[in-house]
Parts: structure tokens; C-alpha cells; sequence
């Protein structure tokens, strides 16, 4: 029988999150619900709030990182049980499609229904409605800002019961989209000079990328000067408040040159943004784009100097991951003391304080807020 449960929507852009109560259908076959121990508050979700990437349908439940414990599995659904503990994968991977089988599943062909708020296998088909039988969809067909959620096996990795929840939740989506821009999109390289722009929850885990690869000058970059110890945390060698004064640098330490590469995780992405990347990195060096923002945006690229310099503009979804293979290797690097996770949790909120986490974000006072749940 369904079951009712409390999640935050927006319900209308623009708009701010708040709880109501709706109707979860039962799991169906290759289908878990879970009940969420905690979920990552990140700017994604944001974007669907202001508008700047709204989904097809409202109201729409919000939250693409989290982690928890099965409480049903589908029909016909093995491999998984009640009791089992997961992490979300925001971007489901089928590992049959084209890309699955050349080891990109991070495009895998299910990705093309995230905004629908319906689900990947059953397009058209929702899972959350509200008392009334209005469909609510969910983010990324997973919905973390829910005391429970009903989601596909594909989005779903089972994890070891002994690990703490809470930061397994940030596997999800910021760590491997901020650790594989600097490690699989930007190639950094041991002895790299590497500015990484904007130093949030994708930002901070860029910065843990490039250090674990070995780049010598990690140059971080952020308007807001108070995240400089932070930055320095996860392993920035030198912090600026501005682009321009980030680029001066890194041309001081390479005899002119640049950046190797520039790693863009602002909050909201603008055009002159990827154009002051690319005029802070040396001739064939690589712009990492990690950052969303307004579907329709210009930037005024100087293409010769794209050209002629024979530089790289490199898009990067959840950091070129595959997630049934980088979270567990990321779990492990954690396990180890490798990767920090505590640390990038910055303040915990409740379902009801949703809003006022992103109010935080947007004041920069966050890495990554994150929602406990009881």
C-alpha cells in the first residue's frame, strides 16, 4: 500500500522550498524505497527553485544527494533487500546503453529524463502525488529532500552498513563531480599549476582532486574571502578573491604561461566567466565547465586565441564519474584518510529548514549544508 510522507517542493519558480505531505507509490520491479538518513543541499537543486533550469513539471520534490535504508524492494527485483543501506546516484546508470558500454555511464541514455520529474524506465509515470492525485516529480527520479523516497535500482549503490550516512550522502554528486573535474576532465598532472573557480560543495572537492593528483600551485578562487581557510583545507596552496589576480599568479609561477588548467564550479555560471578561464591557462590548456547556470547564456570567446593557442573548453557532468565504480573507490580513500568529508560538512538543517539552507548558501556561508533526517 502507498505510503505517506513529508518531502519539500517548489512549487512554482521562482519559488522556496517547503514540506508538504504526499502519497509514494510502493516500489515496483528494479525499484527501492528508502528512508533517508541525510541529503546534500547542493545548487542544482537551487536552480530549479529561481528558475534558471526548471524541470517539465511542478511541483517538483528537490534533492539529488543523499543516503539511507531500504525499507521495500520491487517484485522481481534482485540483488537488493530490506535493510540494506545505499547512496543515491544522481545520474541512474542502466550499464546497457551505448555509453554504459563504453565506460561513460555518466551519460548513460537514462540521464535524458532528470528534469522530467517522471520516471527514466516509465517516462510519464510518477511516483509522488499529492493528497488531491496531482503528480509530483522528482529530482532526478530520486527526490533526497523526503523522509522517504521510491527510486529506480540503477540510481541506487549499496554500501557497507558500517559507514556513517550523513557523509556518505555527499558521494552522491559533489565529490565525484568536483574530485573527477580536476582528476577526469582536467587530467591534472603531479607538478600542475591549477586555478579552480568558485569554492563551494563541487569547488572544495576540485581542489581535493588536483591535490590528490599531484598539481604543485593549486590556486583557489571565491568573491567571498572568509573560504579561504577552508580552501586550504582541502588543498589550495594560494587563494584570490578575484579571477584576474588568480590568472597573475599562476603566469608568475610559469614563466608566462597559465594555468594547465581552470576549473569553473561557480554557483551560477555567466559567459564572461569561461572566457576569463580561458584567457588564465597556457597554450593546450584545459577550461573544465562544472558549473550550471541559465540554459541560454553568451560568452565572448576570443576564437583565435582558442584556435591558435589550441586550447580546450571541456564539459564536465558528475566529474566523467561512473558511479558504481567511483564511489566505492572514493568510500575507500575516505576509509583510509584520503578524502575529507566531515570537514565539507559546513551546518545540518531539518526537511523544514530547506530554505533556510540555500538563504545560507547564497549568503556563502556553506560548503555543503546538508539535511539530517530522524
Amino acid at each position: 500500500m502507498p505510503i505517506t510522507t513529508r518531502t519539500s517542493v517548489i512549487k512554482q519558480p521562482p519559488g522556496r522550498y517547503e514540506t508538504v505531505t504526499v502519497e509514494l507509490d510502493d516500489p515496483r520491479q528494479n525499484e527501492v524505497t528508502v528512508k533517508l538518513a541525510a541529503a546534500g543541499l547542493c545548487h542544482s537543486d537551487d536552480h530549479n527553485a529561481t528558475g534558471d533550469l526548471p524541470p517539465d513539471v511542478y511541483p517538483y520534490a528537490g534533492g539529488h544527494e543523499g543516503a539511507g535504508v531500504i525499507t521495500a524492494v520491487g517484485p522481481d527485483t534482485p540483488g537488493f533487500e530490506v535493510g540494506d543501506h545505499v547512496v543515491f546516484s544522481f545520474l541512474p546508470a542502466c550499464g546497457k546503453c551505448e555509453f554504459c558500454a563504453r565506460g561513460m555511464s555518466n551519460l548513460c541514455d537514462l540521464g535524458a529524463s532528470l528534469m522530467t520529474g517522471a520516471r527514466a524506465e516509465d517516462p510519464g509515470s510518477f511516483r509522488m502525488h499529492l493528497p488531491d492525485g496531482t503528480a509530483v516529480g522528482q529530482q532526478c527520479g530520486i527526490s533526497t529532500f523526503s523522509e522517504y523516497t521510491t527510486a529506480s535500482t540503477a540510481s541506487v549503490i549499496k554500501i557497507d552498513k558500517s559507514l556513517p550516512l550523513k557523509q556518505m550522502a555527499l558521494l552522491s554528486c559533489g565529490v565525484p563531480t568536483g574530485w573527477g573535474s580536476a582528476v577526469n576532465s582536467a587530467h591534472v598532472q603531479p607538478g600542475d599549476t591549477v586555478i579552480v573557480m568558485g569554492i563551494g560543495g563541487i569547488g572544495a572537492n576540485a581542489l581535493q582532486g588536483a591535490a590528490h593528483a599531484g598539481a604543485l600551485n593549486i590556486i583557489a578562487v571565491d568573491p567571498v574571502a572568509t573560504k579561504e581557510e577552508k580552501a586550504k583545507l582541502f588543498g589550495a596552496t594560494h587563494f584570490y578573491t578575484s579571477i584576474a589576480d588568480a590568472t597573475e599568479y599562476a603566469r608568475s609561477v610559469t614563466n608566462g604561461q597559465g594555468a594547465d588548467s581552470t576549473i569553473i564550479t561557480v554557483g551560477i555560471l555567466a559567459g564572461q566567466m569561461v572566457a576569463d578561464a580561458l584567457a588564465s591557462i597556457r597554450k593546450a590548456g584545459t577550461v573544465v565547465v562544472t558549473g550550471l547556470g541559465p540554459i541560454s547564456t553568451d560568452a565572448p570567446i576570443v576564437f583565435t586565441d582558442l584556435t591558435l593557442m589550441q586550447k580546450r573548453l571541456q564539459g564536465s557532468l558528475f566529474g566523467e564519474s561512473n558511479p558504481r565504480r567511483d564511489i566505492p573507490n572514493l568510500i575507500r580513500m575516505y576509509q583510509k584518510g584520503h578524502l575529507k568529508l566531515d570537514e565539507l560538512i559546513t551546518r545540518e538543517y531539518t526537511l523544514d529548514q530547506i530554505a533556510e539552507g540555500y538563504d545560507d548558501m547564497h549568503a556563502g556561508k556553506n560548503i555543503r549544508g546538508v539535511v539530517v533526517f530522524d
